[in-house]
C-alpha cells in the first residue's frame, strides 16, 4: 500500500516540476492481469511536437530513475511455456 501511495506522489511531483507540463491527475486506476495500472494525465503547455516529445521523455526517464531508487518495478509482459516430450 505504501508503494502505491508513493507512486502517485513521485509521478505528481515529477510532472509538477517539469517546466512545460501541467498536471491534471494521477490515479491508481485498475488491476491488470499481471500489473497495477495507473492513469496519468498531463498537458504539455507548448504546441510544438519536439517540445512534447522532450517533455514526455524527461518525465519517463525521471519516473524510471526514481522508481528504481524506491525499489518500484515495472511489469513486463511475460509468458511461461511448458513443453512435454512425447514418446
Amino acid at each position: 500500500m505504501e508503494k502505491l501511495k508513493a507512486i502517485k506522489e513521485i509521478v505528481s511531483k515529477i510532472i509538477r516540476e517539469e517546466e512545460h507540463a501541467r498536471l491534471d491527475r494521477v490515479h491508481f486506476k485498475e488491476y491488470g492481469d499481471f500489473s497495477l495500472n495507473f492513469e496519468v494525465v498531463y498537458f504539455v503547455t507548448q504546441p510544438d511536437y519536439n517540445t512534447y516529445m522532450d517533455v514526455q521523455e524527461r518525465i519517463n526517464q525521471e519516473m524510471f530513475r526514481q522508481f528504481a531508487e524506491e525499489g518500484i518495478e515495472f511489469a513486463y509482459p511475460t509468458q511461461t511455456l511448458f513443453l512435454q516430450r512425447s514418446g
